[in-house]
C-alpha cells in the first residue's frame, strides 16, 4: 500500500508538472501576442525630449539634518539567560524583501520567547522559482556575530532534532508545527501558544510566518532589536557587495561608457585608475516594478490595445481564475485613485518634470519589464545614459547571480542604498524596505504621490509647464522627510520614532 509520504510526493510532482505546462503555455502565448506599444502621453513626451539641459541646483542636494538619528543602543540590557526554552524555526515565503522583514520578526519572536533561532528557511518563490537560501544571500557570520548579545542563533539543529525539516512538515500534521499564528500576532499570543510547544518538544516550527508579529504594543527593546536586525545584522554576502561596489563606482565615474559601447567591461580597470582623481558623479536609482504579474493584477489598461487586454485577461484567468481586487473598477477610476503601476514612459516623464536632465546617470533596478525593450524605449529616449545590471557588468561578473531573482534583487537593493536619490514606480515590498532604510540613513528618497500622478496623466490636455508645477507642489514633502510611524504601520518603512532618537 502506498504510504502517505509517497502519495504526497506524487501529488506534488503532478502539481509541478501542471505548473510547468502553464508556464510553457504562458511563454508560448507571449511569443505570439502581437502587442504594439506606443507612447500614451505623446505631447508630454515631446516636451520632455525638448527640455533644456541643466538640472535644478537643489535636486542633488543631500538631505539636511532633520533632528533624528539612528538609535539602536539597548542600553544596559540584561545578559542572555544561561538556558533557552528551545529552538524556533521559521519558513519564509515571498520575495527577498518580504523575507527580509520576516527574518527581523523571527529574531524578535526568539527574543520574546527566550528561544534559540535556527537560521530561517527561505521557501522557493513560486513566481521567480529561486531556491537561494539564507546563506546564499546574507553574510551569516556577520548576522550571528551582530546579534550574539541579543539572542542565540544556530546554523542548523542539533542531531537529535534534525528530523524537523521542511519535508517533514509537508507530509502530515505535526505537533511541533505552529500554523495558526494570526497576522500581526501580539507578544502575548506567542507566549500563550508557542511557549507550550517549546516546553513540550524543545522545538517549534512556525509556518507560515510572514507578517506574523504586530508592529504595536511591543517593548521598546523588541522594536529596536527588529531595526538592529534590518539595518545592521542583515548584510549581503561578499560577492554581492563587491559587485555592487563595482557598479556604484562605474555609475559615479564620469568617463565610464556602457558595456554596449565597449568590446568588454574588463577594459574599465585602466580607465577608472587613470581618472581616479576626478570628482565622482552623482546617480539616481529608479526601481521599476512593471512585470506581467503586476500589470495583470492591477487590472489597468497600459495602452497595448486589444492584444494586450486579451493577454492580461488570459493571464489573470490562468493565475487567479480572473479574480483580482481591482477588476470591478474602470481604468479611469483606478488611475484617479493611484492604483495603477506607473509605466516606464510615465516614470521617464516624472523624472524629467522633477528636473533630471538627459545627462542624468540613471540606474534601472528591475527584474523583468512586461513588454521588454519596446516598453522601456520611451524612458530610454528621455534618459539616454540609463544603465542596468547588464550594461554595467560583464557576463562573467553576473555569472553567480544569473537567473537568481533574490540575488539580483539584493544587488539592486545594494546599489539603491548607495545612490544619491532613489525613486520607485509603485509601492511594494522593495519600495517599502528602501524607503525605511534610506529614512534611517537620512538619504533622499522620492515617494511618488500615486493619486496625484494618476489624475495628471488622465488630463490629456495638460501642458508641460502645468505638469511640472503640479508635480513639484505635490512632492514638496515627499523627498525623504521623516514621517513618524502611525499605529499598524510597518516599523521597517517608518523607523521613527521606535528606532530613531530625536536629538
Amino acid at each position: 500500500m502506498m504510504n502517505l509520504y509517497t502519495k504526497d510526493r506524487m501529488i506534488l510532482s503532478v502539481l509541478l508538472f501542471v505548473v510547468v505546462l502553464i508556464c510553457n503555455a504562458s511563454t508560448s502565448s507571449s511569443a505570439s501576442e502581437a502587442i504594439t506599444i506606443k507612447p500614451r502621453h505623446l505631447s508630454l513626451l515631446k516636451s520632455a525630449l525638448q527640455r533644456p539641459s541643466g538640472e535644478q541646483s537643489e535636486l542633488w542636494r543631500p538631505m539636511t539634518d532633520q533632528g533624528w538619528s539612528p538609535c539602536l543602543d539597548l542600553g544596559n540590557s540584561p545578559s542572555l539567560p544561561d538556558k533557552t526554552e528551545g529552538y524556533i524555526q521559521v519558513f519564509l515565503d515571498g520575495g527577498l524583501n518580504q523575507q527580509r522583514m520576516g527574518i527581523c520578526d523571527a529574531v524578535a519572536v526568539a527574543k520574546i520567547l527566550n528561544a534559540t533561532l535556527v537560521i530561517p528557511y527561505l521557501e522557493v518563490n513560486p513566481v521567480w522559482q529561486d531556491s537561494s537560501s539564507f546563506v546564499d544571500i546574507f553574510d551569516v557570520d556577520h548576522f550571528i556575530n551582530t546579534l550574539k548579545d541579543d539572542i542565540r542563533i544556530v546554523r542548523e539543529l542539533p542531531e537529535e532534532l534534525s528530523w524537523s525539516t521542511r519535508e517533514y512538515y509537508g507530509t502530515a500534521i505535526r505537533e511541533t508545527r505552529v500554523k495558526t499564528a494570526p497576522v500581526h500576532a501580539s507578544a502575548k499570543w506567542y507566549r500563550e501558544n508557542v511557549s507550550p510547544v517549546l516546553q513540550s518538544f524543545g522545538i517549534a516550527a512556525i509556518s507560515p510566518f510572514s507578517h506574523r508579529l504586530s508592529f504595536d504594543h511591543l517593548p521598546a527593546e523588541i522594536q529596536r532589536l527588529r531595526c538592529k536586525v534590518n539595518f545592521q545584522a542583515l548584510r549581503f554576502v561578499p560577492h554581492i557587495t563587491s559587485l555592487g561596489d563595482a557598479l556604484v563606482s562605474r555609475l559615479r565615474n564620469p568617463f565610464w561608457r556602457s558595456s554596449k559601447d565597449r568590446k568588454n567591461v574588463d577594459h574599465l580597470g585602466d580607465m577608472t585608475n587613470s581618472h581616479s582623481r576626478q570628482e565622482p558623479g552623482k546617480f539616481a536609482v529608479l526601481h521599476l516594478r512593471f512585470d506581467k504579474d503586476m500589470a495583470a493584477h492591477s487590472a489597468c489598461d497600459f495602452g497595448g490595445g486589444k492584444a494586450e487586454k486579451l493577454a492580461l485577461a488570459k493571464y489573470r484567468q490562468m493565475i487567479w481564475q480572473g479574480r483580482v481586487l481591482n477588476s470591478q473598477f474602470t481604468d479611469e477610476e483606478l488611475r484617479s485613485q493611484g492604483r495603477c503601476p506607473l509605466t516606464p514612459e510615465e516614470m521617464g516623464l516624472l523624472l524629467a518634470a522633477f528636473g533630471f536632465d538627459n545627462n542624468t546617470r540613471l540606474y534601472l533596478a528591475s527584474h523583468k519589464v512586461y513588454g521588454g525593450e519596446a516598453r522601456i524605449s520611451a524612458l530610454r529616449q528621455v534618459f539616454p545614459r540609463m544603465e542596468d545590471k547588464r550594461s554595467l557588468a560583464s557576463s562573467a561578473e553576473r555569472a553567480r547571480i544569473k537567473g537568481k531573482a533574490s540575488l539580483l534583487a539584493a544587488l539592486d537593493y545594494y546599489v539603491s542604498m548607495h545612490s544619491d536619490i532613489f525613486i520607485s514606480a509603485s509601492p511594494g515590498n522593495m519600495h517599502n524596505a528602501l524607503v525605511g532604510h534610506r529614512t534611517f540613513e537620512n538619504l533622499k528618497t522620492i515617494r511618488p504621490n500615486m493619486a496625484l500622478i494618476g489624475q495628471l496623466f488622465l488630463n490629456k490636455s495638460i501642458t508641460w509647464v502645468d505638469f511640472q508645477q503640479a508635480l513639484g507642489e505635490g512632492h514638496v514633502n515627499r523627498q525623504g522627510q521623516i514621517r513618524l510611524r502611525k499605529p499598524k504601520q510597518s516599523i521597517y518603512t517608518y523607523p521613527a520614532p521606535d528606532c530613531m532618537c530625536h536629538v
